[in-house]
């Protein structure tokens, strides 16, 4: 196998050819995906590794106290073999990497071949494609967290540490000095933690970044600006803690420590700066100096690191290993993005050339990983199954005219896109409501004449006089009431999203084949739109690729909204990027065969692609920060030297050549985004028995493209949907 080596003495960086380490008991043989270049710790010994004897010696006072101990005790010459065989041996480098367990050890029970786990240690977490890591320096990987997000474990519990240490508590306020990987990962989990964080640097890209990253406040140390922040944000006391995440030879971080404190606020030292500590300014406010020592309770302990022996919870709550598991789960859950740190993602293979840019400056960088092939290979092409659709249809039966329909939930987007339709169509009755409040149910009794209403769910799938099921409720409930629908016999109209997991879609695929009821129909209006239609006919057919692009400027939700309810309710873009990847796919006449997602900070703004058959591409760019009075929908199709393009279902183009083919009315128009044309497509089948408006396949596949973009936000590689149409 290959790994990271550094020659001390010449200060040579190499990747060597190693023997595969064996797989010891107590621990397991991990196979990595991607390691981090510490840019802070790793950087400075590879600059010491350059200079010369007398900068080595310099640079390490504690090391040339050894070698005078060992003169006077074993010699000069004794001395001078050992110190000089020591520094021309390769040292490794690298301690935090994620990678997939290959071999699990006797006496490990907690993960099995194959889990991904992240891993550390500067002696068991190395720049190597292949590493032995004892039972307390690796934890699990959350699912769905990227293996790239992993390989911050050991760089994360270290700033977890730190901010333990300083013991924040909701509403202080702290300073951080120094805004490398560590200060800015102590940055995010203090505004997590609920205080209020001034950042410091005299790094201009890395304040913003703070910033971005939930500072209140950044900027040089030398700069008014940082003081009167303080004073600010503190009503003149002081920060009540300090984080000194700074490194060199500069004794100012210390002093701007004692500067901005407040009387007996806690300085923490976590970096490796200078600590000539001024004794009259401490002393004057008598500061609590504090050091945080690597990644928590267990460094340096081999008991515990190399033997496994654990320190009970109820002694020691935070040790190393529960660390990195905590720092895993925040990042998992959103609590810590370290997404926007990662500068550069190099292949394992130009690894000297890399520690080589970072040194002489050409790369300026927050946090480098290195990539590994096979892993490399193995993340980069992550697949989700769209399920086949098997269905040995029974008979369809016409219904009688009038259609008697039955709404499941009443809420906003029911009463005010779907009923006021069909109250007043001909050959329609609706004939129960239900819901889980009697009094909205009796709401929407009056309001749209329903027959009945009730909040008894199997009373109505129980009705035989009751030709088709209205599915209008939260997300989290469609697919569980549509199966129950369809295994009822009915026809089924539910809103997007179908399905906002793959189980879920699978069980009410499952019913389709139990019952042999295939009659559904997905919300997804905006391809009965009759200016789309309209303005897809004018375009005609064409004969190569497509270039789609798809803006939807989604806007802010309202505070308390329950779209916001990621974990009962999904994603904001699970519940509707549905309708736009529809869209997509009804103009390109095609599903798609893969999909790959980028996103800003939080997630709040989407980037998806769409890969299509023919080779044809959608781009859908789900923003949620954009200005309320711009239009929520636009859109351009590129192909043949045509372009169709769509302004917010008001007004659409046609341009062939250099001149326009067709334009629509210049009047002004209300917004039709289909809902009419597909109830009353919906209607019709239900009445005729004749196909639904959408194949069944169709539904599926926009399904299974929309779950597809969580999982590749999560791998950071495009998702192959395998048995796509």
């Amino acid at each position: 196998m290959k790994q990271v080596v550094q020659n001390y003495r010449s200060g040579e960086l190499a990747v060597l050819d190693v023997p595969v380490p064996g797989c010891k008991p107590g621990g397991v043989l991990v196979r990595s995906a991607y390691s981090l270049i510490s840019t802070g710790t790793e950087l400075m010994k590879v600059s010491e590794a350059g200079m010369s004897m007398l900068g080595k010696a310099r640079s390490r006072p504690d090391q040339v106290a050894k070698v005078m101990q060992s003169v006077a005790t074993n010699g000069v010459p004794a001395t001078y073999r050992k110190v000089m065989g020591k520094l021309d041996s390769y040292t490794p480098l690298g301690y935090s990497l994620c990678g997939v367990v290959e071999q699990v050890g006797a006496g490990i029970d907690d993960v099995a071949v194959g889990d991904l786990v992240a891993c550390a240690g500067n002696e068991h977490a190395l720049h190597a494609e292949l590493n032995w890591v004892p039972k307390n320096l690796y934890s699990p990987v959350p699912d769905g967290l990227a293996p790239r997000h992993a390989a911050f474990g050991t760089v994360g519990s270290i700033a977890l540490q730190g901010v333990r240490r300083g013991e924040p508590q909701l509403g202080e306020v702290a300073l951080v000095i120094g805004l490398g990987l560590i200060g800015q990962l102590v940055v995010q989990l203090l505004a997590a933690s609920g205080v209020r964080v001034v950042g410091v640097d005299p790094d201009p890209v890395r304040c913003e970044l703070a910033a971005r990253l939930g500072a209140a406040a950044c900027g040089d140390p030398a700069s008014p600006a940082v003081e009167a922040a303080v004073a600010e944000l503190t009503g003149g006391h002081g920060v009540d803690q300090v984080y000194l995440a700074a490194g060199g030879g500069s004794n100012e971080p210390v002093e701007l420590a004692a500067r901005l404190s407040r009387d007996r606020g806690r300085v923490v030292d976590i970096g490796k700066c200078r600590l000539d500590l001024p004794w009259n300014a401490y002393y004057e406010k008598e500061l609590d100096v504090r050091f945080s020592r690597s990644y928590g309770p267990g460094r340096y302990d081999p008991e515990y690191e190399l033997e496994g022996r654990d320190y009970p919870i109820g002694y020691v709550r935070w040790t190393e290993r529960r660390n990195l598991a905590c720092f895993l789960d925040l990042v998992a859950r959103g609590g810590v993005d370290v997404e926007p740190l990662i500068s550069h993602i190099a292949d394992f293979d130009d690894a000297v050339k890399t520690y080589q840019r970072l040194k002489d400056g050409e790369l300026k960088a927050v946090a480098v990983l290195f990539q590994y092939p096979e892993q490399a290979v193995e993340a980069a092409a992550p697949q989700l199954a769209v399920p086949a659709v098997n269905v040995q249809q029974g008979p369809v039966r016409a219904a009688k005219t009038p259609v008697r329909l039955a709404f499941v939930g009443a809420g906003n987007y029911a009463t005010s896109m779907l009923l006021p339709h069909l109250a007043e169509r001909d050959g329609v009755e609706l004939s129960t409501v239900v819901t889980t409040t009697a009094l909205s149910a009796a709401n929407a009794k009056r309001k749209f004449g329903f027959a009945a209403a009730t909040t008894d769910l199997d009373a109505v799938l129980g009705d035989t006089s009751i030709d088709a099921v209205f599915v209008v409720t939260r997300h989290s409930s469609h697919a569980e009431l549509t199966r129950k629908a369809l295994l009822a016999g009915k026809a089924v109209f539910v809103e997007k999203p179908l399905a906002l997991t793959e189980d879920e879609l699978a069980g009410v695929l499952a019913a389709v084949e139990e019952s042999g009821n295939d009659r559904l129909q997905v919300g997804f209006n905006r391809r009965f739109a009759p200016l789309l239609r309209e303005a897809r006919e004018r375009f005609g057919a064409r004969t190569g690729p497509a270039s789609l692009r798809y803006l939807v400027n989604a806007g802010r939700l309202g505070h308390g909204s329950w779209y916001l309810r990621q974990g009962t309710e999904g994603t904001r873009f699970a519940g509707e990027g549905g309708h736009f990847i529809d869209t997509a796919s009804w103009l390109l006449e095609a599903d798609p065969v893969s999909v790959y997602a980028a996103a800003t900070s939080g997630n709040d703004d989407l980037q998806v692609v769409l890969r299509y058959p023919d080779g044809s591409t959608a781009t859908l760019s789900y923003v949620t920060s954009g200005p309320a009075g711009f239009p929520k929908e636009t859109l351009d199709l590129v192909a043949d030297g045509k372009v169709l393009k769509l302004d917010d279902f008001v007004r659409a183009t046609v341009y062939d050549g250099r001149r326009r083919r067709w334009v629509s009315s210049r009047l002004p128009k209300t917004r039709d985004k289909g809902q009419s044309a597909e109830l009353a497509a919906f209607v019709k089948a239900v009445r005729t028995g004749g196909p639904m408006p959408v194949p069944l396949e169709s539904l599926v596949a926009t399904t299974s493209a929309t779950l597809a973009v969580q999982a590749a936000l999560a791998g950071g590689a495009p998702v192959t949907l395998a048995r796509a149409r």
